[in-house]
């Protein structure tokens, strides 16, 4: 039985959602690994981080920043109308753009033998996961 246009729209954002679901636990699936180890493990990976915050009693938060930006191009379509003087063609257009994306990671660690250690982390917003 054929399916009309309309019963396919689903299909693009049911895929969609189920992409958004996969891709939401990555980064926090990665800031979990990170929980009891020294945070020099995450300067080996990541650098330093953009800003140190002392929380107080051997308590600290480690913090990363990170500005992604992507282009988008833009779009050009057309249509041709048949009119009673003669054909015309239609062109409509959306311009490219630039999106940026400002990200913080950022790790609790406690002081332990002269090191400190990550304890926990904070959830990124769910654009930068």
């Amino acid at each position: 039985m054929p399916m009309s246009s309309s019963g396919l729209k689903w299909i693009p954002k049911a895929l969609l959602a189920s992409v958004l679901l996969m891709v939401s636990a990555c980064a926090s699936d990665i800031m979990k690994n990170y929980v009891g180890q020294p945070v020099e493990s995450v300067v080996l990976d990541y650098g330093p981080p953009t800003t140190i915050v002392e929380l107080g009693r051997g308590e600290r938060a480690y913090q990363w920043r990170k500005i992604s930006t992507n282009v988008v191009s833009g779009t050009s379509s057309g249509e041709v109308h048949n009119t009673k003087h003669g054909t015309e063609y239609e062109v409509t257009e959306t311009p490219g753009s630039v999106e940026r994306q400002e990200c913080f990671y950022t790790f609790y660690a406690r002081a332990s033998g002269g090191r400190w250690f990550v304890t926990n982390f904070r959830k990124p917003k769910l654009e930068c996961e």
